[in-house]
């Protein structure tokens, strides 16, 4: 099912249950072209083969998922993807059987033992082991060539492939352009995942009152992700009052008080292992909001519905940037640190910078059709105590971009 029918149907029924969507989405289709893509990279960067550690990574070029927080700091999985052909997985223990359904997948083996954590002083001889055991793998996958790409692992695992006589190159660039395009059934989960996040967003706009602390609000969200489905928050992006600037400290126990600007930023892992990157600011009541409030929330306003609408396929990052809403100098210092980057499993290619810092950080590139991005605002005055996050997660379509992120403004902050 196209993404417009599946985006329509998940925000008929306000009380979703992820079940019910599930069967509206092709996920083997999904899953196919997603390793497709991961191929199509490698072999034009000139790689036979892929060595993926990262469980994004992973996830994305054969769908198997299990316990990825566990696995960012701990690496017990590993995916071996050639360049051409279906790859090889090391899963955790007694779930081979599980992972050997999935239609991108050759063959299962057992769990990795590279880390300190598994093999203590012992490290370095299970290391040897397993690199034997894949260089095996990768024999067999693509011959005599040796020249394979590895995301992210401990260094011990980089020399002993080294030492077997592999070149190394970095495998985060071709999975990162590989995830910038995405299928229709992608956008589909991602429609499903905001629809869980917008839920998430609504519970907390409903909760919130003067007294509660910024982590019991951020909680709401928490729940709403976890009892559809959803899977992790990669921060705690929610401040109120005075604690809002400099923006990124993250919830705490403040109390919230009346009168006071709660803003916050999803960072949501939801269902299917799709992001949810939108933020919203809110107003404490009762009360009305001040003159200051509404100022630095019609700015926020103004700054993102300008920047989408430069957003289309063609648009170089540098012309973005470069037309992108003029930030007055009072709020320069506290500026959000992008005007908009890739989303998709996560924060993901580009990263398009400010005017301002265009020479230090800004990379030129172009906007596809199939992308998906988030455009951000904050607007804090260097003067001023609280500040305004908002933020839109779209898709890059033919003529322009289609909105994905639903969830309303504040009315009594805008007028």
């Amino acid at each position: 099912m196209a993404a417009d029918e599946t985006l329509r149907i998940a925000r008929s029924t306000p009380q979703m249950k992820l079940q019910d969507y599930t069967a509206q989405i092709d996920f083997a289709k999904m899953r196919v072209y997603r390793m497709k893509r991961a191929q199509e990279q490698l072999a034009k960067a000139g790689y036979a083969a892929a060595v993926l550690f990262d469980p994004i990574n992973i996830r994305y070029a054969s769908g198997a998922s299990r316990h990825p927080i566990l696995n960012f700091h701990l690496p017990m999985r590993c995916l071996i993807l050639p360049a051409e052909g279906l790859s090889v997985i090391y899963e955790f223990d007694k779930l081979e059987k599980e992972t050997s359904t999935l239609q991108t997948v050759a063959e299962v083996r057992g769990p990795l033992s590279t880390t300190f954590f598994a093999g203590g002083p012992r490290n370095e001889e299970f290391v040897k082991a397993w690199v034997n055991n894949a260089c095996d793998v990768l024999q067999r996958m693509v011959g005599s060539d040796k020249r394979i790409a590895i995301d992210r692992i401990d260094p011990e695992t980089i020399g002993a492939f080294q030492a077997k006589g592999y070149t190394i190159g970095n495998a985060q660039k071709p999975l990162e352009l590989a995830r910038v395009i995405k299928s229709d059934e992608e956008i589909a989960c991602m429609s499903m995942a905001i629809t869980v996040g917008e839920e998430g967003m609504n519970r907390m706009r409903e909760a919130l009152r003067p007294g509660m602390t910024e982590n019991e609000l951020w909680a709401y969200l928490h729940h709403a992700n976890i009892a559809h489905g959803g899977e992790w928050i990669e921060a705690r992006l929610l401040n109120a009052g005075g604690n809002i600037l400099p923006w990124g400290k993250g919830s705490s126990d403040k109390m919230i008080r009346a009168g006071e600007l709660v803003a916050f930023d999803t960072d949501m892992i939801g269902p299917f292992g799709y992001a949810v990157d939108v933020s919203r600011t809110f107003y404490c009541k009762p009360g009305k909001p001040t003159d200051e409030q509404r100022r630095l929330y019609r700015h926020a306003v103004e700054e993102v519905a300008h920047n989408l609408a430069l957003v289309r396929p063609g648009l170089s990052f540098r012309e973005l940037s470069e037309k992108a809403w003029k930030i007055p100098d009072e709020f320069v210092y506290h500026r959000y640190s992008c005007l908009a980057h890739g989303i998709g499993m996560c924060d993901e290619y580009p990263y398009i910078t400010h005017a301002f810092d265009w020479k230090q950080y800004g990379y030129d590139g172009v906007l596809e059709e199939g992308m998906t991005i988030c455009v951000e605002s904050f607007i804090g005055s260097e003067h001023g105590i609280e500040g305004v996050k908002l933020e839109e997660q779209v898709l890059v379509t033919r003529n322009g971009y289609q909105q994905l992120s639903t969830f309303p403004y504040e009315e009594e902050l805008m007028n």
